[in-house]
């Protein structure tokens, strides 16, 4: 059997999180780049998937902890969805996607990973992005290392919205 490193995977291996909100953690965290947050809003905030399905995969999740849509107001919603559009035009500009995935993922068996905390999930993807590999070999491979898309996506999106 062959073996692709993606060290970046260490970290969920030797601690999955536990009951943790990761969403709650990140708002919390003084470093940014440490724990992959793109962009801070007044009541939302991107953050890069660490373990994306592709490269550049995303995520725009409130500062709220809700897992229901019900409860943001008016002003949330819209930064959700005005971010939502900015990354998603940084995207395509510093990576070059045929296409996307974007949307929500709420409750346990709608897939929602995180069940508690709302975010939207925007994901680049490109013709043949889904090769043989997960199918025959369990295997996603991820080309470009998280540090190196965290800044390509960064400075793009700062030349983009914050000349």
């Amino acid at each position: 059997m062959k073996r692709i490193y993606a060290p970046w995977r260490s970290e969920y291996i030797k601690n999955p999180g536990g009951d943790e909100c990761i969403f709650c953690k990140a708002a919390l965290s003084k470093n940014d780049r440490e724990c992959y947050v793109l962009a801070r809003g007044e009541y939302s905030f991107v953050i890069m998937n660490k373990y994306p399905y592709n490269n550049g995969h995303i995520m725009i999740a409130p500062y709220k902890h809700t897992g229901d849509l019900q409860e943001l107001s008016h002003d949330e919603m819209f930064e959700l969805i005005n971010y939502s559009q900015k990354w998603e035009a940084a995207i395509r500009k510093a990576m070059n996607p045929q296409g996307f995935n974007i949307g929500m993922n709420i409750g346990r068996v709608a897939g929602a990973g995180v069940k508690d905390h709302l975010h939207i999930h925007i994901v680049p993807r490109w013709s043949g992005d889904m090769s043989f590999m997960p199918v025959i070999g369990e295997t996603k491979v991820i080309p470009m290392h998280l540090g190196e898309v965290y800044d390509l996506l960064k400075s793009t999106y700062e030349q983009q919205f914050n000349h």
